[in-house]
This record gives C-alpha cells, sequence and structure tokens, in this order.
C-alpha cells in the first residue's frame, strides 16, 4: 500500500438522501467520547446506538461527563444491539478486539461502512500482527479487503465496507513525510514526537499516573514502536524511518519533527511545490512553508498542522495534530462521511460561509 502519486481528495459520490443511523460500538473510551460528541451535531448522521459491556443501560454521560445536557441516550449492551437499525458502525475498542467483531458483524449480514479505530485492520499482511501486536489474526482474508483510511493520501470513497483508521502517530507523521515519499527519492529521517496522557487510554496505568507524568518527558518504544510498519506501509520501503515516540506532559495533541536527509540540495520552491500538490485542496491539514508548528493551535481541532524549514540538504518537517480528534474520532468521521456520500467536511467544520468586508 504505497504511494505512487500525490493526490487530493476527490469529490464525494452523490449523497445519500435523510439522516443515516450510525452505530459506535465500545463508546465508552476517551475517543468514543470525541465521537458521540461529533455524531450528536452531525447534520447528516444520527447517534442511532452506542454499546458498552461496563455502562450497558447507564447514560452516556456516566463516562462522558461533558456531554451531560448535550445527549439523552443510554449505553446498550454490544449483544442487544440491533444491527438492522443501523447504516454504518463505528468500532471503538481496543486493539485485538475488532478482529474478532467485525467478522462478527459480517456473518450477522451488516452490509453498511464499518470504521475501525484499532490497528485490527490496518495492514495488509498478517504476519505483523503476532510480531507487532503478539496475536495471530483470527481474519486474514479480511485484510486485503479493508482500505486504509488516511483521506488525504486515497482518491474518493472506501474501495470496500471496511476503513482501518489510522494511528495517531502514524497520521502526523505519514502526513509530513508523504509529499516527500512520492518523489521517488530514498531518503532517511529521524523523527521524535510526543504524545499527552490521553493516546494511553482511559485505563490509568504507572506510565500515565499524573506525578509521574506531570513536568516530565518519557521516551519508549524507542525505534519500535508499531506506528514505524505502519508508517513504512504507506509512504514505501525507499524512505529509511527511525522514529523516537515520547510521553509529554499534557493531556491531549502529538507534536514532532522529521529530519528528513535528502540525499542532494533541496530547492525551497521544490519543497513548496510538493506540499502544494498535496495538500491544496486537503480539508483538514493547515501547511505553512518556513515556520513549523505549534501545538496548542490544533488541539480541539480536526486538523494536522505541518510546517517545514530547509538548510540546502537538512529539511526539518514538523507536525502537530489532536490525538483525539485528527489521530482518531475526526478522522474516523470524515471517513464515514466519504463512505456514506456526505461532504468530507460534514459535522467537522461549519457549513456556513462567513462573510467579510474589505
Amino acid at each position: 500500500m504505497t504511494l505512487s502519486t500525490t493526490t487530493s481528495p476527490s469529490a464525494p459520490p452523490e449523497s445519500t438522501t435523510g439522516s443515516a443511523r450510525v452505530g459506535v460500538l465500545h463508546g465508552a473510551s476517551y475517543v468514543g467520547g470525541e465521537l458521540i460528541r461529533i455524531l450528536a451535531n452531525h447534520p447528516s448522521a444520527t447517534l442511532a446506538a452506542v454499546t458498552s459491556r461496563t455502562f450497558a443501560g447507564q447514560s452516556l454521560a456516566e463516562p462522558h461527563a461533558s456531554l451531560r445536557g448535550q445527549v439523552k441516550q443510554s449505553f446498550v449492551a454490544p449483544d442487544k444491539v440491533d444491527l438492522d437499525g443501523l447504516d454504518a458502525v463505528l468500532v471503538a475498542g481496543e486493539h485485538g478486539q475488532s478482529m474478532h467483531l467485525v467478522p462478527e458483524l459480517l456473518e450477522a449480514g451488516f452490509e453498511g461502512p464499518i470504521v475501525d479505530l484499532s490497528a485490527d485492520f490496518r495492514f495488509r499482511d498478517a504476519d505483523i500482527y503476532p510480531e507487532w501486536f503478539d496475536v495471530e489474526h483470527p481474519a486474514p482474508d479480511l485484510l486485503d479487503t479493508a482500505t486504509y483510511g488516511l483521506p488525504e493520501w486515497r482518491d474518493g470513497a472506501p474501495s470496500g465496507q471496511i476503513t482501518a483508521n489510522p494511528g495517531c502517530f502514524a497520521t502526523g507523521i505519514t502526513l509530513a513525510l508523504a509529499p516527500l515519499a512520492v518523489q521517488e527519492t530514498p531518503f532517511s529521517v529521524h523523527v521524535t514526537a510526543l504524545t499527552g496522557a490521553s493516546g494511553s487510554g482511559a485505563k490509568p496505568s504507572s506510565a500515565t499516573h499524573f506525578p509521574t507524568r506531570d513536568g516530565n518527558v518519557r521516551p519508549y518504544k524507542v525505534l519500535a514502536h508499531q506506528h514505524g510498519p505502519e508508517i513504512l506501509q504507506t509512504v514505501g520501503p525507499h524512505v529509511n524511518l527511525n522514529f523516537v515516540p515520547a510521553s509529554g506532559p499534557w493531556t491531549r495533541g502529538i507534536w514532532g519533527t522529521a529530519q528528513v536527509d535528502w540525499p542532494s540540495p533541496l530547492s525551497p520552491d521544490a519543497v513548496n511545490d510538493w506540499f502544494d500538490d498535496a495538500y491544496a485542496d486537503a480539508p483538514f491539514v493547515r501547511y505553512s512553508p518556513g515556520e513549523l508548528p505549534s501545538l496548542q493551535p490544533a488541539v480541539g481541532t480536526p486538523f494536522c498542522d505541518v510546517g517545514w524549514q530547509r538548510d540546502e540538504d537538512t529539511l526539518v518537517v514538523g507536525f502537530a495534530l489532536d490525538n483525539l480528534l485528527k489521530g482518531a474520532a475526526s478522522q474516523a468521521v470524515q471517513n464515514l462521511n466519504r463512505a456514506l456520500g456526505f461532504s468530507e467536511t460534514a459535522g467537522l467544520l461549519p457549513e456556513r460561509t462567513v462573510a467579510t468586508t474589505e
């Protein structure tokens, strides 16, 4: 699944009529809360069901306190959801759950789009799962049917029923590197990226405990993060990726830099043209030549901010995004919109245009 040419998102297919009934499976997580929040205000989708074993029968606001007064629904048990009443499904479970759940949905006759937010369908090669996730994939035949859902680097609607939402680190790093990778010139890159505590999920651990994390930066999985093969699957084997992830002392957001060792001098105009070709029509990538982005402007938004600076044969590309939004929930809705034939920005950006005066 390597890149060959830069692409801009093509126009979506003709929109469906009425409101699509969408289910969120395993909706008690941080990402589940963001999906609920987006879908509750979506102009063309109805939040029809949200499942949770732990919170079945309880209000959606029980694990998501900020939703009090905004939603009145309750969680349903996973085995009680009415699939016939759903047009599409978003799966927000932990890694290892969807590889069992999605085949069950298909066997039950569900025919609508499925957007999976775990790593369970991101890879075409089934051998990656025992190597990187310590599990044998139970449905390897489905891997070739899934679309890798990085909207800025594929045309139009998903080609199959399953869309695999990219990982958060993988989204930022791939968007930073893809305009370079499509030039098909071999290069090496050294990436350092920091993520907030919400990237570790809602379950507490010693690594996410506040006294350990506050005022601290902790590298982990150095040169061995599972998003590494995910990135290389997209940008191609001619990119030599060296990735150092780290935990940052904040709640949400990813910030990082990619120092690129290009084999020949780089013209500023050439680099600018590469990013223009890639993202001029991409509604959720904000890019800035000559300036690396900072973190806070991206947090709470559906954007990935990308910027770059160069010095002859050294190029530094910076990126920033919200790990729960463009790194997860808003990108999943972006993929859902494409699958259902809605505007790509539906529910994610204001639909109205604000008039300006000179």
